[in-house]
């Protein structure tokens, strides 16, 4: 599969209280232009809501989100999770999701996780929290050093300051809530989430022009 990182310029980062709003809550973002979806493993519907997704909307590319054991890889991937992300990282998580079948995020915040990894072969990461450990000027200072790693940069990004972490050459997409907001969510307004799927989507023509 293309890496996940490619698949668009966003991933939304879901949580889900009820399972029974994932199959259309997909929709509306596969719909917007963001086929790839983080679920995180936060709530008891998460598992649920992942092999909804699997099941009934096979256009979207479903991943697991928050994996903190192995087990939680175990479980993930039978339920159909594409892809596994995870805030942070040790060996045996992180083999566990070398050995799991799907491509994954492991979560990097500092140049010496940064290193490890990639001593790993592990080149693609998730940069967590991203505005909290020094956002777009740390991420700009790991590109020369270590131009192999590529990251997805989440947490305390919004639609504003999205545009500026896609131009650095070392982001190839960035992980957001923004366009999954709770109230709609919970009202069942996947109008209103597929529209600001499709803004978010538009990202990358930003990016190349």
């Amino acid at each position: 599969m293309t890496s996940v990182l490619d698949l668009a310029p966003v991933i939304p980062v879901v949580v889900l209280k009820d399972a029974q709003g994932a199959v259309p809550l997909a929709r509306a973002l596969v719909a917007g232009g963001l086929p790839a979806i983080e679920v995180t493993l936060r709530t008891p519907a998460a598992l649920g809501a992942i092999e909804a997704i699997a099941a009934e909307v096979p256009e979207a590319v479903v991943g697991a989100g928050t994996v903190l054991t192995p087990e939680a890889v175990t479980e993930s991937v039978a339920a159909g999770a594409r892809f596994l992300v995870s805030p942070g990282w040790t060996d045996r998580l992180l083999t566990a999701m070398e050995v799991s079948g799907v491509p994954f995020l492991p979560g990097v915040s500092t140049t010496s996780e940064v290193v490890a990894l990639l001593e790993r072969g592990v080149t693609e990461m998730k940069f967590f929290p991203a505005e909290a450990a020094g956002g777009i000027p740390y991420l700009k200072s790991l590109g020369s050093p270590l131009p192999r790693a590529r990251f997805c940069p989440t947490g305390g990004i919004t639609a504003e300051s999205a545009p500026r972490y896609l131009a650095l050459p070392n982001v190839s997409c960035v992980g957001g809530t923004w366009m999954v907001p709770q109230d709609a969510v919970e009202a069942g307004d996947w109008d209103r989430v597929e529209a600001l799927a499709r803004e978010a989507s538009t990202l990358q023509d930003s990016r190349r022009a």
